[in-house]
């Protein structure tokens, strides 16, 4: 499996963005899927996650209400709809998946990094205030 995250780019804070994760080699249809960003000089930290229905999406507290996840099964695509941004989103977004299928998990598992095994390239996001 292949994750190729796009999307990312240099924008003014107030803009919108909206990252695209295009998967390759199987369906991910059925599986959890998530992003997650690294800023300069910290740790990866969980953005948002989606449970593998597509029925449940779970943020952290500094995106939650602006940032907005979703998949299009047909296209074998994972999106990050970003509004609002601000300077400290400022990061490279990476894309990942859980290899297992059709699987539910507590809503703390799904913001941990161990749970996914498959992971993009990352996107680099810039906001300028």
């Amino acid at each position: 499996v292949q994750l190729q995250a796009s999307g990312g780019g240099q924008v003014q804070a107030g803009d919108s963005l909206r990252l695209a994760c295009a998967a390759s080699g199987r369906s991910l249809s059925d599986n959890v899927m998530g992003w997650f960003r690294q800023a300069p000089g910290q740790e990866r930290e969980f953005i948002a996650a989606i449970s593998w229905s597509g029925g449940i999406t779970y943020y952290s507290d500094s995106v939650k209400g602006r940032f907005t996840i979703s998949k299009d099964n047909a296209k074998n695509t994972l999106y990050l709809q970003m509004n609002n941004l601000k300077p400290e989103d400022t990061a490279v977004y990476y894309c990942a998946a859980d290899e297992r299928r059709r699987t539910t998990y507590t809503e703390g598992s799904y913001k941990g990094s161990w749970l996914y095994e498959y992971w993009g390239q990352g996107t680099l996001v810039t906001v300028s205030s």
